[in-house]
């Protein structure tokens, strides 16, 4: 194996049974020192242990690939993998998905806390639902102190949709199906989870778990606000046009779509920063006077003045959306999601 692309961790940081493991647990990070600790433990830390966790550190420079080497030596259920060289979101999610073993395949996010019982009612929901070929969960949101500052949404499955209602970091899929659907695509970096999901759908039903099993991060450290900015804005601008049926080619120089930058300042919102996007929405959005451009520009707004109170009003929407939805949806049942 390349000198930059090494596995470490005792016995190879392999499972000591001789038995292949049925399910992996993969996690590809880069440049997550201060959350990465919470991530492993989380992991290693499950109801359910019996697993393989193949970590590749996509070229961190801030004292991870440490820490991962601190972790691999004690338990030998971390298989790390370990590079110089970024292969960008997409293709270190295909790394590890490609050296794992599992014939199913939990997905993990470096800077997200999963609950003690994800991987048990996980492989539950699937091993009743022959027809799945994956599963998510519903989450709530902390801050980069860990703290919560987003909760469950139970009302994101209520109404058809075309974005996922749980986090990429919270699935659980069947490792056939994800090879039938191609894997992730380098050409949909930072919604390769969206459009690894519509493809997947064609070869089996995804489920939700109603319960938040998940606890997702905002922060600043983020792929998506650590990369270059216009790649990001022009990436996830294929992401909207695409799921509208849009044309997508020969758009370079135009007018993006407002709801870019209300998906990159929402992260920087729930993390409690100021998220700073009016200007670059106002200069470089394609702004109508339709409902949802006003919207977008309002929020926006909102942001600048007083972000406080915007996640405070947002956060008791939340809760009283869920509140009211809740007697429909049941923490230990599992629903299907289709994309639209």
């Amino acid at each position: 194996m390349p000198r930059d692309e090494s596995e470490t961790g005792p016995e190879g940081g392999r499972r000591t049974s001789a038995a292949p493991p049925r399910l992996s647990v993969v996690m590809p990070v880069r440049d997550l020192a201060g959350y990465v600790d919470a991530a492993v433990a989380s992991i290693l830390g499950q109801t359910h242990g019996d697993f393989e966790f193949l970590i590749r550190d996509d070229g961190s420079v801030d004292g991870t690939r440490e820490i991962l080497h601190q972790w691999a030596a004690r338990d030998p259920r971390i298989r790390l993998f370990e590079s110089d060289e970024s292969l960008g979101p997409a293709e270190s999610s295909n790394f590890v998905v490609r050296h794992a073993a599992g014939q199913l395949i939990a997905r993990m996010d470096a800077d997200d806390v999963a609950h003690p019982d994800r991987l048990r009612r996980q492989l539950e929901a699937l091993d009743a639902h022959p027809e799945a070929c994956l599963v998510g969960s519903l989450f709530e949101g902390i801050d980069e102190q860990g703290r919560r500052v987003r909760p469950r949404d139970r009302s994101r499955l209520a109404a058809p949709t075309a974005f996922a209602p749980f986090p990429h970091g919270s699935i659980m899929f069947r490792r056939a199906a994800f090879d039938t659907a191609g894997g992730y695509r380098a050409d949909a970096d930072f919604w390769e989870d969206l459009d690894l999901y519509r493809r997947m759908a064609a070869a089996g039903d995804l489920l939700v778990i109603p319960a938040a099993l998940y606890r997702h991060r905002s922060s600043p450290h983020s792929t998506r606000l650590t990369s270059s900015r216009r790649s990001v804005e022009a990436s996830i601008d294929r992401m909207y046009r695409r799921v509208a049926g849009e044309k997508v080619a020969g758009r370079r120089n135009r007018r993006l779509k407002p709801d870019v930058w209300l998906s990159l300042g929402s992260t920087l919102l729930w993390a409690g920063r100021r998220p700073g996007v009016l200007l670059p929405l106002l200069r470089r959005g394609a702004i109508g006077m339709d409902r949802r451009s006003l919207a977008i520009v309002a929020w926006a707004l909102w942001a600048e003045i007083s972000p406080k109170t915007l996640r405070y009003c947002l956060r008791l929407a939340t809760e009283r959306r869920d509140r009211r939805i809740g007697a429909r949806f049941h923490d230990h049942e599992v629903y299907r999601w289709e994309p639209v």
